[in-house]
Parts: structure tokens; C-alpha cells; sequence
């Protein structure tokens, strides 16, 4: 098996989404769970956006010449996020995703990252037992929910749009619940205009990069969370992922409207704190 390694080029967009596509569809269907993205066209255009990323890192195995698979480093805070990683299914059992995850961890480990995180499907146990031997530890439940926006508003909980004088509040908020700030992608979010806070009595109490699967959250309370997802004028991807310990925010979740999907599991290696408030992982942590 002649099997290469390189860095994403542009070129590779359009085979890593049908990859992509074609793994999360195999996997999902042999379950019985729809698939992660709704066509190889959307995950192909979310690649060449991870591919163009400065701050994303991305390596593509190549098997005998032949793109076989990808996996994708987010290098925009102090703790890095694995994924997607996807094998294309005619080349499994070959070792190829062991490679990829290896490839991303020696390169964290090299760029001095305190921390490496994912967010793996609860009914894929061969990721799980994958990861786990890597070195991954289990950290929280996750239940995916989904639904359309509720487009609903809280008494007393402002939510507007959020500009580069919210950034510092937002990142002290982040590193109160978790230790430490996620500022690149709040940046990002910001600039896209798709950020989001909530104010109560005058002050910052929660912020969101959007609602969605690919977007996190952060709040001081349940019903700060529940405010911005309240206000949210969209749901992106396949829905949101809601720690289900949180029982009361997972019992409201239910309670209006939103439906269980799947079980994920949010995995880890180095730096992890318990988190001292509430909070929505995006799909990659």
C-alpha cells in the first residue's frame, strides 16, 4: 500500500466533500441515522472553506495516487479541534483514519497546543475505540437536537448581534466557564456578522457564534442559553448539540419542540476543566 500524506491544496475540495459525503451518508445509513450533510455539493464547499482557512491545518491521504480521505486541525485558539476526518468507504480497514488522526496530533503537539479535542457519533464505536486508544478521553454526552428557529424572547435578556467591542467581555466570559478563551472562531463569527450576546442588568452574560452543529456557546446561566437560542433567526447545519447532563437546558430543548437526533461524545487530550457554566460545543469541540 503506497499511501501519502500532504497538505490540502484547493484542488482537493471537490473529492474531499464527495468523501466526505459518501463516509458520514455510509455510516449514518448502516445505523439507521440520517447523514451529516445533505449532499456531496455542501460538504465539498465546507472544505474548500477549511482548506482556504489560514488557521486551519489539513491533510489529505493519498492511496496509490488517488485522494482516499482528509482530516482537518483548527488552530484558531490554545485548544485545537480534530475534524472532519473522513475515509472513503471502498478503502477502510486499511489504517488510513489512524494515519490522518496521527498526522493531526503529532502536528499539535508540535505547534505547542495545551489541549486537542473532537467530537465523535456515540453509535460509531470503531471511532470510539479508535480514539480512545489514541489517547482521547470521554468528557460529556452530547445529545444533537434539531428543530426550526423558535424565534421567541425572553423578558429581561437583550440579544442583538455582536461587534468587536463585545470581544473582550465574550472571551473573559469563555475562559470563566472553561478555562480558557475560543477568540479566533468568536472573531471569525463576529466579522461574518453571524455572532451573537445576551445582555441582562446591563453586562455580557452569554454569547454565541451562531446556533448550530458548527458553531459554539457560552452563558452564566441556562436561561441566558436559552435566550440566544430563542432568538436565533437560524438553525445551521443538522441542529445543536446540548450537554445532556444539562438536564434542565435538555429538558427545555424537548419541552419546545426540539427533537432528539443522536448521542455524540465530546473527547479530549491534555488541558480539560470542568466547565463552571453552560455552554453549546460545536461539532468539532
Amino acid at each position: 500500500m503506497d499511501l501519502k500524506l500532504r497538505r490540502g491544496v484547493p484542488a482537493d475540495a471537490t473529492e474531499c466533500g464527495r468523501i466526505c459525503f459518501e463516509a458520514f451518508k455510509s455510516i449514518a445509513e448502516r445505523h439507521n441515522f440520517p447523514p451529516d450533510f445533505p449532499s456531496a455539493e455542501v460538504a465539498s464547499g465546507l472544505m474548500a472553506l477549511l482548506i482556504a482557512h489560514p488557521n486551519f491545518y489539513s491533510t489529505v491521504a493519498e492511496l496509490d495516487g488517488r485522494v482516499v480521505g482528509s482530516n482537518f486541525l483548527d488552530e484558531r485558539s490554545q485548544i485545537a479541534g480534530v475534524g472532519p476526518i473522513t475515509v472513503d468507504p471502498n478503502a477502510h480497514t486499511r489504517g488510513i483514519g489512524r494515519q490522518l488522526m496521527g498526522n493531526v496530533l503529532v502536528r499539535a503537539r508540535e505547534r505547542g497546543f495545551e489541549g486537542v479535542r473532537l467530537v465523535q457519533a456515540g453509535y460509531n464505536n470503531q471511532s470510539l475505540c479508535l480514539y480512545t486508544k489514541l489517547g482521547f478521553r470521554t468528557r460529556e454526552p452530547l445529545s444533537l437536537v434539531t428543530a426550526s428557529p423558535l424565534k421567541v424572547r425572553l423578558a429581561g435578556y437583550n440579544v442583538r448581534g455582536a461587534s468587536k467591542e463585545d470581544i473582550d467581555a465574550c472571551n473573559w466570559l469563555c475562559r470563566t466557564v472553561h478555562g480558557h478563551d475560543r477568540a479566533g472562531e468568536l472573531e471569525d463569527a463576529v466579522r461574518d456578522k453571524t455572532a451573537l450576546i445576551v445582555e441582562r442588568l446591563g453586562r455580557v452574560t452569554g454569547y454565541a457564534t451562531s446556533i448550530g452543529f458548527f458553531s459554539h456557546a457560552v452563558s452564566e446561566t441556562n436561561e441566558d442559553m436559552i435566550a440566544l437560542i430563542g432568538a436565533a433567526e437560524s438553525i445551521t447545519g443538522p441542529g445543536i448539540l446540548v450537554p445532556t447532563r444539562n438536564h434542565a437546558l435538555f429538558t427545555w430543548c424537548l419541552k419546545n419542540g426540539l427533537q432528539l437526533n443522536q448521542q455524540m461524545t465530546l473527547m479530549s487530550i491534555g488541558m480539560y476543566c470542568e466547565p463552571a457554566g453552560v455552554y453549546l460545543p460545536s461539532v468539532i469541540y
